[in-house]
Protein backbone atom coordinates (compact mmCIF):
# COMPACT_ATOMS: atom_id res chain seq x y z
CA UNK A 1 0.00 0.00 0.00
CA UNK A 2 1.39 3.43 -0.99
CA UNK A 3 1.17 6.35 1.35
CA UNK A 4 0.55 9.91 0.25
CA UNK A 5 3.72 11.99 0.31
CA UNK A 6 3.65 14.99 2.64
CA UNK A 7 6.56 17.42 2.39
CA UNK A 8 8.42 18.32 5.56
CA UNK A 9 10.68 21.31 6.09
CA UNK A 10 13.77 19.11 5.64
CA UNK A 11 12.55 17.95 2.18
CA UNK A 12 12.15 21.46 0.77
CA UNK A 13 14.92 22.96 -1.37
CA UNK A 14 14.34 26.63 -2.17
CA UNK A 15 15.47 28.26 -5.41
CA UNK A 16 15.57 31.94 -6.34
CA UNK A 17 13.62 33.01 -9.42
CA UNK A 18 14.04 36.25 -11.38
CA UNK A 19 11.01 37.66 -13.20
CA UNK A 20 11.25 40.62 -15.58
CA UNK A 21 7.91 42.49 -15.58
CA UNK A 22 8.76 44.65 -18.59
CA UNK A 23 5.75 44.60 -20.93
CA UNK A 24 4.00 41.78 -19.02
CA UNK A 25 0.27 41.78 -18.23
CA UNK A 26 -0.33 42.26 -14.49
CA UNK A 27 -2.74 39.38 -13.85
CA UNK A 28 -0.75 36.78 -15.77
CA UNK A 29 2.48 37.82 -14.07
CA UNK A 30 0.89 37.77 -10.61
CA UNK A 31 -0.63 34.32 -11.19
CA UNK A 32 2.69 32.78 -12.22
CA UNK A 33 4.55 34.46 -9.34
CA UNK A 34 1.92 33.26 -6.83
CA UNK A 35 2.25 29.73 -8.23
CA UNK A 36 6.03 29.77 -7.65
CA UNK A 37 5.66 31.28 -4.14
CA UNK A 38 3.10 28.62 -3.24
CA UNK A 39 5.24 25.76 -4.63
CA UNK A 40 2.61 24.35 -6.98
CA UNK A 41 5.25 23.89 -9.69
CA UNK A 42 7.04 21.25 -7.61
CA UNK A 43 6.17 17.55 -7.51
CA UNK A 44 6.41 17.63 -3.69
CA UNK A 45 3.66 20.29 -3.35
CA UNK A 46 1.81 19.96 -0.06
CA UNK A 47 -1.13 22.33 0.55
CA UNK A 48 -0.50 22.81 4.28
CA UNK A 49 3.29 23.36 3.98
CA UNK A 50 5.30 26.28 2.65
CA UNK A 51 7.25 24.51 -0.09
CA UNK A 52 7.52 27.48 -2.48
CA UNK A 53 10.56 29.30 -3.78
CA UNK A 54 11.75 32.89 -3.48
CA UNK A 55 10.92 35.35 -6.29
CA UNK A 56 12.50 38.66 -7.33
CA UNK A 57 10.49 40.84 -9.73
CA UNK A 58 12.29 43.65 -11.57
CA UNK A 59 11.04 46.48 -13.82
CA UNK A 60 7.72 46.89 -11.99
CA UNK A 61 7.32 50.36 -13.53
CA UNK A 62 6.89 48.75 -16.98
CA UNK A 63 3.93 46.50 -16.08
CA UNK A 64 0.81 46.85 -18.22
CA UNK A 65 -2.89 46.02 -18.06
CA UNK A 66 -5.30 45.27 -20.88
CA UNK A 67 -8.37 47.18 -21.99
CA UNK A 68 -9.41 50.34 -20.14
CA UNK A 69 -8.13 49.13 -16.76
CA UNK A 70 -5.34 51.72 -16.71
CA UNK A 71 -7.98 54.42 -16.22
CA UNK A 72 -10.81 52.41 -14.63
CA UNK A 73 -8.98 50.20 -12.11
CA UNK A 74 -9.18 51.73 -8.62
CA UNK A 75 -7.10 50.78 -5.59
CA UNK A 76 -8.92 51.50 -2.31
CA UNK A 77 -7.66 51.56 1.26
CA UNK A 78 -9.47 52.56 4.40
CA UNK A 79 -7.92 53.93 7.59
CA UNK A 80 -10.87 52.93 9.77
CA UNK A 81 -11.79 56.51 10.58
CA UNK A 82 -14.77 58.45 9.19
CA UNK A 83 -13.80 59.93 5.84
CA UNK A 84 -10.69 57.74 5.74
CA UNK A 85 -11.35 56.06 2.39
CA UNK A 86 -8.47 56.69 -0.03
CA UNK A 87 -8.72 55.80 -3.70
CA UNK A 88 -6.05 55.78 -6.38
CA UNK A 89 -6.27 54.78 -10.05
CA UNK A 90 -3.87 52.35 -11.69
CA UNK A 91 -2.15 55.19 -13.58
CA UNK A 92 -1.56 57.18 -10.37
CA UNK A 93 -0.31 54.09 -8.52
CA UNK A 94 2.07 53.29 -11.40
CA UNK A 95 3.64 56.73 -11.00
CA UNK A 96 3.71 56.87 -7.18
CA UNK A 97 4.47 53.28 -6.17
CA UNK A 98 4.72 50.71 -9.00
CA UNK A 99 6.00 47.96 -6.71
CA UNK A 100 2.79 48.07 -4.67
CA UNK A 101 0.72 47.11 -7.73
CA UNK A 102 2.48 43.77 -8.14
CA UNK A 103 2.63 43.12 -4.40
CA UNK A 104 -1.13 43.62 -4.00
CA UNK A 105 -1.95 41.43 -7.01
CA UNK A 106 0.25 38.57 -5.78
CA UNK A 107 -0.82 38.87 -2.14
CA UNK A 108 -4.49 38.58 -3.09
CA UNK A 109 -3.74 35.32 -4.97
CA UNK A 110 -2.13 33.64 -1.95
CA UNK A 111 -4.00 31.95 0.93
CA UNK A 112 -5.39 34.40 3.48
CA UNK A 113 -3.83 32.92 6.61
CA UNK A 114 -0.46 32.61 8.37
CA UNK A 115 0.85 30.32 5.62
CA UNK A 116 0.05 32.92 2.95
CA UNK A 117 1.78 35.63 4.97
CA UNK A 118 4.93 33.48 5.19
CA UNK A 119 4.81 32.83 1.44
CA UNK A 120 4.44 36.55 0.71
CA UNK A 121 7.62 37.34 2.67
CA UNK A 122 9.62 35.51 -0.01
CA UNK A 123 8.64 38.07 -2.67
CA UNK A 124 10.84 41.04 -3.55
CA UNK A 125 9.70 43.65 -6.07
CA UNK A 126 11.89 46.42 -7.52
CA UNK A 127 10.71 49.23 -9.79
CA UNK A 128 13.76 49.07 -12.08
CA UNK A 129 16.41 46.47 -12.86
CA UNK A 130 18.72 47.38 -9.96
CA UNK A 131 18.45 44.74 -7.23
CA UNK A 132 20.78 43.65 -4.42
CA UNK A 133 20.11 39.97 -5.23
CA UNK A 134 22.14 40.00 -8.48
CA UNK A 135 25.10 38.45 -6.66
CA UNK A 136 23.05 35.28 -6.09
CA UNK A 137 22.37 32.55 -8.63
CA UNK A 138 18.86 33.04 -10.03
CA UNK A 139 16.64 31.07 -12.37
CA UNK A 140 15.05 33.27 -15.03
CA UNK A 141 11.32 32.77 -15.28
CA UNK A 142 9.40 33.69 -18.42
CA UNK A 143 5.72 34.35 -17.82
Amino acid sequence: MRKTFMAKSCDIKRDLYLVDAKGEVLGRLAASVARILRGKHKPIFTPHADCGDRVVVINAKDIRVTGKKAKDKIYCRYSGYPGGLREMSFEEMLIKNPTQIIKLAVKRMLPINALGRDMFKKLRVYKDDKTPQFSQKMIKLSV
